[in-house]
């Protein structure tokens, strides 16, 4: 796993909702990839919070699957958000899911978490 900008609190949406496509993606690595590794990568930058889940395992022939909806969860969760989903075979073999999930100009801090 690899952070990358400013780390900072982010709206308890948005930080849901990342944490659940990283842990749908890594669940389809474990269930179809074929490989014990992937890379996951939170980059926060000014405007959005990006999330890339890569993996050089067999990679997938088509989007989604047949036996599930982790996909379809994925862009669900994005498109509440206003994001951006990015998720297929990677030319190179593998599979990756890219999300973009844009941040508002401020976050306040509840006193209590402080």
């Amino acid at each position: 796993m690899r952070c990358t900008g400013e780390q900072r609190p982010v709206p308890a949406d948005i930080d849901l909702s990342a944490y659940r496509i990283v842990q749908e993606a890594l669940t389809n690595v474990v269930r179809h990839a074929g490989i014990e590794r992937c890379r996951v990568t939170i980059d926060y930058r000014d405007e959005e919070l990006s999330v890339e889940v890569v993996d050089n395992g067999r990679g997938a022939t088509e989007e989604g699957s047949a036996h599930g909806f982790g996909l379809i969860g994925m862009r669900e969760r994005v498109g509440l958000l206003d994001g951006h989903l990015n998720a297929g075979p990677r030319p190179e073999g593998g599979f990756r899911v890219a999300a973009r999930l844009p941040l508002p100009a401020s976050v306040e801090v509840p006193v209590e978490a402080r």
